[in-house]
């Protein structure tokens, strides 16, 4: 008989070592869980923005050949140079840009020649004031933009001589939005569980 009490004894001892060690144990994995998770959120959250940045680019080159139109907001309507910016990155991001070159300028972060890159934003003077023209980088010294009364979508070179004496620099967009997301699940990770819840275009 001493043996099916023991064997009890035995078993009511470990429960209670696990009703004990459970909830601390517990308290230190939820976090690091969390942590994980956001973690993989931010990694996926950067991939898909690197990968949005290129597609810039690809959708940009899908443009050629739409008509130029002062204001124009769709392929359907033609498309000035900042509508077909505007345009584009609302198809591949869902961003919004604002409605002028001039006021794109002010957005995103300043990028070198040197270190343009694919889906990058282009500025130029063309119209006797800085910033008044934009296109999108697509690499090898080229950008496509849409560039003016009865003109079509269409690609150019910074080899052009024209281009080179206009151009104001460029902004990168996709730059900014991977520079928030590791501060913004740093508040994630440190809030407590709810319980419940001017110009004219171009």
């Amino acid at each position: 008989m001493r043996r099916p009490l023991h064997r009890r004894y035995v078993i009511l001892l470990l429960a209670s070592c696990v009703a004990v060690v459970t909830p601390a144990a517990a308290q230190e994995t939820a976090p690091r869980s969390f942590r994980e998770a956001a973690t993989a959120t931010v990694k996926d959250a950067a991939a898909t923005a690197l990968h949005s940045a290129q597609d810039l680019a690809s959708a940009a080159l899908d443009l050629i050949g739409i008509r130029y139109k002062w204001g124009g907001n769709t392929p359907e309507t033609g498309l000035d140079c900042s509508g077909l910016v505007r345009y584009v990155f609302q198809q591949v991001t869902g961003v919004t840009l604002p409605r002028t070159a001039k006021d794109m300028s002010h957005v995103g972060t300043q990028v070198a020649v040197s270190d343009l890159q694919p889906g990058d934003l282009v500025f130029f003077n063309t119209r006797r004031f800085a910033f008044s023209h934009v296109g999108i980088y697509l690499g090898d010294n080229r950008f496509v933009h849409a560039p003016r009364r009865g003109r079509e979508v269409e690609v150019a070179t910074f080899d052009s001589s024209f281009w080179q004496q206009r151009f104001n620099g460029a902004r990168r967009m996709a730059g900014v939005t991977l520079d928030l997301i590791p501060s913004l699940v740093g508040e994630a990770v440190a809030a407590p569980v709810a319980v419940s819840e001017g110009d004219s275009p171009p």
